[in-house]
């Protein structure tokens, strides 16, 4: 088997491969879902309550297009919650230390791609699997979180120099309607699009994922491969985290515990496949604004924050149990 072969059926997209992969499944979901929303609620259809799930899920959703990469790559990245809190507490100190806020969101971001190279040369160099370095560079960066914060919040005020320009990238909206966090994360989304399913690096993403020693002997990277993509799911830990900081003018040490959990969930329910080698860049938007979707139903019915946890760990059970049947239908087939 080459690496051509593992690739090819996966890399490009095609509106008719979509359609017939577990993907479509999920999208029928996801329009069943909004049916029942609309049947339930007469509020939930309506463009505010829309635009606010919007708003909701763009952080998650920023994440889950680096997190994917690294899935795809048949790795996984636990400290993405971490490595959020790490990001927005950099920028918060930076800015209130003074300097200006384009400067301060390039340290933030550079926390977050540094974060994220650690991973990965922690991964590739020492050969150590990703769950596990991932499990402890999640306490790691959540330690020194706490330590460069003194354990304290950072509150942002907006008679601070520069702080009224920066909230509104997570507080602003395009002419006044549409949230500026859901437009930044349409971007990077499409970005994502394009760089899996268009350029060199999807390819080769697809590649490792799909078979890794294949992909070694037809001369890809396999280290560059995984490093690239930790960085990414770095990196973009880090824009959502800069958009919280935005957003809410205030971060502290355990903020982003457990977005880790919700991000992997995205893009597992959006159809990637754990081992890797599957998955496409749709099907985790896809996967996002379904999480999106069921904990606003549950919101505007009342439903205990309780409850939702459960109902979406059984979504997340369903999902991969909907991969392995498939997985092993295609074996037999």
């Amino acid at each position: 088997m080459t690496a051509t072969s593992v690739l090819a059926p996966k890399a490009s997209f095609d509106v008719r491969k979509l359609l017939h992969a577990r993907e479509a499944g999920v999208f029928a979901a996801l329009v069943l879902l909004f049916i029942l929303g609309t049947v339930l609620s007469p509020n939930f259809a309506q463009s505010g309550n829309l635009l606010s799930v919007g708003q909701q899920i763009s952080q998650i959703g920023i994440m889950a297009i680096g997190a994917t990469f690294v899935i795809i790559n048949g790795e996984i990245d636990l400290s993405v919650g971490s490595i959020y809190a790490l990001a927005a507490i950099s920028t918060g100190m930076a800015i209130a230390a003074g300097l200006a806020w384009p400067v301060a969101i390039l340290i933030g971001l550079g926390v977050g791609a540094v974060a994220g190279l650690l991973n990965g040369l922690a991964v590739v160099l020492l050969g150590v699997p990703s769950f596990i370095v991932t499990l402890g560079s999640l306490s790691v960066f959540r330690g020194i979180t706490l330590l460069i914060s003194d354990g304290a919040p950072i509150s942002l005020s907006a008679k601070q120099p520069g702080v009224a320009e920066f909230t509104l990238l997570g507080q602003g909206r395009l002419f006044g309607v549409v949230p500026m966090q859901l437009i930044i994360f349409a971007v990077i989304a499409a970005l994502g699009v394009v760089l899996l399913s268009r350029s060199r690096l999807g390819f080769n993403t697809y590649a490792v994922g799909g078979n890794q020693e294949a992909a070694r002997l037809v001369g890809i990277n396999v280290k560059t491969v995984k490093l690239t993509a930790f960085v990414l799911s770095g990196l973009t830990a880090a824009i959502a985290g800069v958009l919280g900081l935005s957003f809410l003018s205030y971060v502290q040490g355990v903020t982003g515990t457990g977005l880790e959990l919700t991000v992997i969930s995205a893009v597992i329910i959006g159809g990637a496949a754990l081992f890797g080698g599957s998955g496409t860049m749709w099907g985790t938007i896809i996967g996002v604004a379904f999480i999106g979707l069921l904990q606003n139903i549950l919101n505007i019915n009342g439903i205990s924050s309780f409850w939702q946890t459960v109902v979406t760990g059984l979504v997340i059970v369903a999902a991969v149990a909907a991969d392995t049947w498939q997985r092993k239908r295609k074996t037999r087939a």
